[in-house]
């Protein structure tokens, strides 16, 4: 990680954040919730030793990059513009992309909207979903799972800012960067979901106190509003999103989930992934299920920089 360079890029009108290491084809890293750029710290340096020039984002709302405050600068539109611009600062009209959980949303819609800037797609624990016309996003998951539903006390502005405020930041992070539970993210009637996630009473041998200190205090710095933006915004992207219903993405794929990610054994996602549907909206895709959670570029970090870079190897050398 010595070797990892840090610097700000203004694209789409702010400043983000980029840690960044390596020559050769880009390699574009996103994270997701609640994380920053250091998700990928395994990632960077395997994939610079190996022959690429890989950038790891803070994304809008996070770690050091621009946090706009208002829940309608966080669309899919915004989200997309960030990573377009990134491609333009570096002067390359492609890039390989590798997502995570939010940063695979944002992948996912990358590829929709500008499919020529995607050379190929690497997305991590949240598969692609066609856009379903009858139901805004965030109100059919409150809707089908009712208040307890973490996205359902992320919408309205300071309800999970309060409830995150009651712990400190060391607390929160270990509450979701260590989370083993493979039910649903609800809490009982009355109770915050951050009140009701478990604090682990022992830490995992991939990843130290040391590094679970490093989010800590970087969200210490930001706070979380930028990330509950993301969920704030889903009802705008559902309307943003209708001239694309029923579109496929049609650039090359490899999709890695955990057979323990709470978001794979819930809601049929499992059978989703695994059945005809997934594959008729992504038709060059492969799948690859590994033992592990949520967090799964931390947890499984060797076998997921070698799945990358054995789909990267794929594509010839420009």
């Amino acid at each position: 990680m010595n070797d990892v360079t840090h610097q700000r890029i203004k694209t789409n009108g702010i400043w983000l954040h980029i840690a960044e290491q390596g020559t050769g084809p880009l390699v574009l890293l996103l994270h997701g919730f609640p994380d920053i750029w250091y998700s990928w710290r395994h990632q960077i340096p395997f994939l610079a030793n190996h022959g690429y020039h890989v950038v790891a984002p803070d994304l809008r709302g996070y770690g050091d990059s621009d946090s706009p405050l208002s829940p309608s600068s966080y669309t899919f539109m915004h989200l997309v513009g960030d990573i377009i611009g990134l491609l333009d600062h570096f002067g390359e009209q492609q890039a390989f992309v590798v997502g995570h959980d939010w940063g695979a949303v944002i992948a996912w819609h990358l590829c929709l909207f500008r499919p020529e800037r995607v050379k190929g797609l690497i997305n991590i624990s949240v598969p692609y979903f066609d856009r379903n016309p009858k139901a805004k996003y965030a109100d059919a998951l409150i809707r089908t799972y009712g208040d307890g539903f973490y996205i359902s006390q992320f919408q309205e502005p300071g309800r999970a800012e309060r409830a995150f405020a009651r712990h400190d930041y060391l607390t929160v992070m270990k509450k979701f960067l260590l989370m083993t539970q493979t039910d649903n993210l609800i809490a009982p009637p009355g109770v915050e979901i951050i009140d009701y996630l478990q604090t682990p009473s022992w830490i995992p041998p991939w990843i130290t106190e040391e590094e679970i200190q490093v989010y800590a205090d970087k969200f210490q710095e930001s706070g979380f509003t930028g990330g509950f933006n993301y969920y704030r915004a889903m009802n705008w992207n559902w309307e943003l999103t209708a001239p694309w219903q029923g579109s496929k993405i049609l650039v090359p794929v490899k999709f890695l989930v955990g057979d323990k990610d709470l978001g794979f054994e819930n809601a049929g996602v499992r059978e989703y992934v695994q059945g005809d549907t997934f594959r008729s909206l992504v038709p060059n895709l492969e799948v690859v299920i590994l033992d592990g959670h949520h967090f799964l570029q931390q947890e499984k970090h060797q076998e997921v920089s070698q799945e990358i870079l054995s789909f990267l190897r794929k594509f010839p050398a420009e």
